[in-house]
């Protein structure tokens, strides 16, 4: 039976708790809200602007945020909201865009908006204008400013220090890919550079570049940050985005959209070690793969959870420093955490982080009067977590 149009066709027992889509035709507004799961508190999930998002992107973002608030011990539950629009556009027709979507979200309370993909501190500062709640502000508001200050990147390079214990691979000398050189995959070079680390390639929507004796971090940053592309570093050799994937290294480290490492292409890999800098970047199968081809691969809830540990920082009223301190105590023992027990159990690390996960979601849901009770020790067949 055809399932594509039921409504419901997501939902287990951790949510979603609610999908909303916004129109306003006026200005060509379209835009989805996932709010999956609040039992541990209000959701908190960044605002993401891409012309080919979707409702069911918008919920896999929201679960996943679910999850990774629940394994940094966040007291927040998971949303996400995607705006189908282009994130490259006139300033002034992406500001009006957000502040309509602000407007529009003014009563769902029980979520807090964040920078994503294809926005920034700007936008959450028009959010905020709107409406008095958002999180990644500009410091001028009061707020973290986590793209700025490369709080995903820092994060990403304090679990590739755990994570090369249990693997073959070791930070001072290692080859690292960046796919997505943008605003996690920028910083995260340059705190792995300090570790050691020689980046041989990066990509961003454009093109890639790759030179086996290493690139210029800091002059790859200077060309993106200035709205150039890595192709602009003539330091290496040129190709298509994609090409990245083909790039033999240590540490490769996917930064973009989701999906882009799939049943499809998995077999061109060669690395030793994945951190999932961008969420869901890996499908279920080509995950399985990995793993069982000797590939660690540290799922994104766990990885990439600096962002997010951030800015529930600064909603708390935490200093940027403190935000630093908490991103590099949480992901060194989840990593720590979530990695032995793969290897104790024999299991994929992203099974052994949803479990860990979902067991904190489950004990906080089982102190709320309207929420999951916990009886339920796994997932439903049809699962958004197979997604």
């Amino acid at each position: 039976m055809d399932d594509s149009h039921d409504p419901f066709r997501w939902a287990d027992d951790l949510g979603p708790e609610k999908i909303v889509h916004v129109t306003e035709p006026s200005i060509g507004l379209r835009a989805v809200l996932a709010v999956d799961n609040t039992a541990s508190g209000p959701a908190i999930g960044g605002v993401r602007m891409a012309l080919d998002a979707s409702a069911e992107e918008a919920f896999r973002l929201a679960r996943a945020m679910t999850l990774k608030n629940a394994a940094a011990g966040l007291a927040h539950g998971g949303g996400k909201s995607v705006i189908l629009a282009n994130p490259h556009g006139p300033i002034d027709d992406r500001e009006r865009l957000v502040r309509a979507f602000a407007c529009a979200i003014r009563n769902l309370v029980d979520y807090i908006p964040g920078p994503d993909m294809g926005t920034d501190e700007r936008a959450m500062a028009w959010i905020h204008d709107e409406i008095g709640r958002a999180c990644g502000l500009p410091a001028e508001l009061g707020g973290i400013p986590l793209d700025e200050l490369g709080a995903t990147g820092f994060g990403l390079a304090s679990c590739a220090e755990e994570a090369q214990a249990f693997c073959d691979v070791r930070l001072d000398g290692a080859r690292v890919v960046i796919q997505g050189f943008g605003n996690v995959g920028r910083p995260a070079a340059r705190f792995l550079a300090e570790k050691g680390a020689v980046l041989v390639a990066a990509s961003d929507s454009k093109g890639s570049i790759a030179n086996a004796e290493g690139l210029d971090v800091e002059a790859l940053i200077a060309a993106k940050t200035s709205g150039g592309s890595v192709l602009d570093v003539e330091e290496g050799s040129h190709g298509k985005p994609e090409a990245v994937i083909d790039v033999a290294c240590d540490v490769w480290i996917p930064c973009a959209r989701p999906d882009v490492v799939h049943e499809r292409n998995v077999e061109r890999l060669d690395t030793k070690l994945i951190l999932q800098g961008a969420n869901i970047p890996i499908s279920p199968g080509a995950e399985a793969s990995l793993h069982a081809r000797g590939v660690l691969s540290v799922p994104d809830f766990v990885a990439n959870a600096g962002g997010v540990i951030c800015a529930a920082t600064e909603v708390h009223g935490g200093s940027r420093e403190q935000a630093f301190e908490a991103i590099d105590s949480k992901i060194r023992d989840n990593t720590r955490t979530v990695l032995r027990a793969a290897c104790t159990e024999a299991c994929l690390p992203r099974a052994a982080a949803a479990t860990l996960a979902i067991e904190r979601v489950r004990r906080a849901a089982a102190t709320r009067r309207f929420h999951a009770s916990g009886s339920r020790q796994g997932a439903s067949r049809n699962s958004p977590l197979d997604l």
